[in-house]
């Protein structure tokens, strides 16, 4: 309703901020007439009614700003009438001002919890009629002001909300070949956890076994978002390239240090999972404490023994991660802190020890994760979590249970070279410092062919690598890793050898020529080592740790030659693949 300068008052000559428009309802003549005058010389427009149903019509019809209402009217009385018009206004403020020579506590009690906001005692006073009109005149205002505010900012509420969704569907096409689907991962978070802190990234392994990040950034929306996206990149293509959990923690550290103020981090646990019976490797970085739960119940604590993503330079940054044996039935689990800081209406935190509680329960056989989640659920008493809960458990799982690698990237249409030669040799410092692997994959890749079989590729160059450095110039003893304990053993012996080797030499050979459709691929890789006899048999015995390197390299390959002393190793790969071959991209590694 427009409203209008009132001009000065033509009896006091005080000026008046507002002219507004005032229904008077009162069923007294003379009192209308009295109360219309008095009202007009302070400036305002008067509506007037002779009865409640009257003044609803009229209230109705012309929507004034503001209603004077006697109590005891013909009709309809003032109570209802008050109802009446509460209920037509809406969110809008219109004071009701009573006009009543009622005393009775009781029946000015009614006026109140019918709707009216005050009272105007008879006969009336010009100086108070006054005092009230500009008063509720200014609670008017103001109420208009913040009812204006509100739905701005509900406005640009869904805006946001609108904006974040778009950003979610860029963010989640960044992070399109993660693998959080497969049913050996269980995970809840926010739809929109990158918005709030928290992010979850899974993706497969090109040898088998998968890859998981989850972390915590400090703060909310744009900087968390922003942290998020280059995390997702380079977590999902490094691992997709086959780069090392330790390569790929170091890249998002200096990525974040380089583009993060000095307040906001991100910390983070990262699980590096390798196909059953294996190892799973965990880096910890400011997280709240995983857990490792074996298939009878033990729990095993998987600390914080590092400073969170984006702290340290990259020089002073630490991505040694911590190897635990795995078997088959065993999950790992991890979550955010808000688990922990969940609380009920009260205050009362879910706190650590309940989530150990839920987890260490084995009366039934319900996966740790479900547990977890009906422990908060019955903590929280059916109220809402907060957005920035985040758990995700991993059941570590046999090879054919897991999932299949998604490959780099689609086919060609080009035919690419014919025919062509590479030889990459390391030596000693090299072969301390550097994983040649992901550019090996990458050169093969360069095959339109072979982009399908990547998995394959990347196998058979791990399998080949490791047993040439492990074995060839390490010099360890395969037999350490037929047990638990002697697993343990070889692998710190190996990073112990590593770290002091001074010597050694590893070079690859590789050659491509086309076969009609497909193609055939060489893999030649020579050690300066001693050499070893090749096994009689070649066996996949899941039971085993050690000796399965070559049998998977056999199975996949078309054929596998030794060479002189067997530091010499060809391994030739066709495609599309022999009707006899054996392909089994989700066999477990094993040296």
């Amino acid at each position: 309703m427009a409203e209008h300068d009132a001009g000065p008052d033509p009896v006091t000559q005080k000026p008046t901020t507002t002219r507004l428009r005032i229904l008077v309802a009162e069923d007294n003549d003379t009192d209308r007439m009295i109360l219309q005058k008095l009202v007009r010389r302070l400036g305002h427009d008067v509506i007037t009614a002779r009865d409640g149903m009257e003044a609803v019509e009229r209230y109705q019809a012309e929507r004034p700003e503001m209603v004077l209402l006697d109590v005891l009217m013909p009709a309809l009385d003032g109570n209802e009438a008050a109802r009446q018009i509460k209920e037509l206004a809406g969110e809008t403020l219109v004071p009701v001002i009573f006009l009543t020579s009622l005393s009775d506590p009781e029946e000015l009690a009614r006026c109140l919890a019918s709707g009216g906001d005050d009272f105007l005692s008879k006969p009336y006073n010009r100086v108070i009629i006054e005092a009230k009109i500009r008063a509720f005149e200014r609670m008017r205002q103001m109420h208009q002001t913040l009812t204006v505010q509100r739905d701005l900012i509900r406005a640009r509420n869904e805006q946001l909300i609108s904006e974040q969704q778009v950003a979610r569907r860029v963010f989640d096409n960044v992070a399109h070949r993660g693998c959080l689907g497969a049913r050996s991962i269980r995970y809840h978070c926010s739809p929109l956890s990158v918005f709030n802190g928290d992010i979850l990234f899974a993706c497969p392994r090109p040898a088998g076994g998968v890859n998981l990040l989850i972390g915590d950034f400090t703060g909310h929306g744009l900087p968390a978002a922003i942290g998020a996206m280059p995390v997702a990149e380079i977590f999902y293509g490094m691992t997709g390239k086959g780069f090392s959990a330790g390569d790929i923690l170091r890249e998002i550290n200096q990525k974040l240090t380089a583009i993060l103020t000095t307040d906001l981090f991100c910390c983070a646990a990262f699980v590096e999972a390798e196909s059953w019976p294996g190892r799973v490797r965990i880096w910890n970085g400011g997280l709240p404490d995983g857990y490792l739960i074996r298939r009878d119940g033990r729990r095993m604590t998987l600390p914080s023994e590092h400073l969170p993503l984006g702290v340290v330079s990259p020089e002073r940054f630490c991505a040694d991660m911590t190897a635990y044996d795995a078997k088959e039935g065993d999950t790992v689990v991890f979550a955010t802190d808000g688990v922990m800081e969940a609380s009920t209406a009260q205050g009362e935190a879910f706190g650590e020890q309940r989530l150990m509680a839920a987890l260490d329960d084995t009366t039934d056989d319900t996966a740790p994760f479900d547990r977890v989640i009906e422990a908060l659920r019955a903590f929280m008493g059916g109220r809402e979590w907060a957005d920035d809960l985040t758990i995700v458990s991993l059941d570590l799982m046999r090879p054919d249970d897991t999932i299949d690698y998604a490959p780099l990237a689609a086919s060609s249409g080009l035919p690419g070279p014919p025919e062509w030669d590479c030889q990459y040799t390391l030596t000693g410092e090299s072969l301390r410092q550097f994983n040649p692997l992901p550019l090996l994959l990458h050169i093969c890749l360069e095959v339109p062919g072979l982009q399908a079989h990547s998995g394959d590729i990347y196998i058979i160059l791990s399998e080949l690598y490791t047993n040439a450095l492990e074995h060839g110039i390490l010099t360890l003893p395969s037999d350490w890793k037929r047990s638990a304990s002697g697993f343990g053993q070889y692998y710190a012996e190996r990073e112990k050898r590593l770290r002091t080797l001074s010597g050694g030499e590893i070079t690859f050979r590789l050659h491509h020529r086309r076969l009609g459709a497909g193609g055939e691929l060489v893999i030649e890789c020579q050690d300066s080592g001693d050499g070893f006899a090749a096994p009689a048999e070649l066996s996949l015995d899941q039971t085993e740790y050690a000796g399965r390197g070559l049998a998977l390299i056999h199975r996949l390959c078309h054929r596998l030659e030794h060479i002189g002393k067997g530091n010499h190793v060809a391994a030739i790969y066709r495609w599309p693949p022999d009707q006899g071959a054996q392909h089994d991209r989700n066999t477990a590694s094993g040296h």
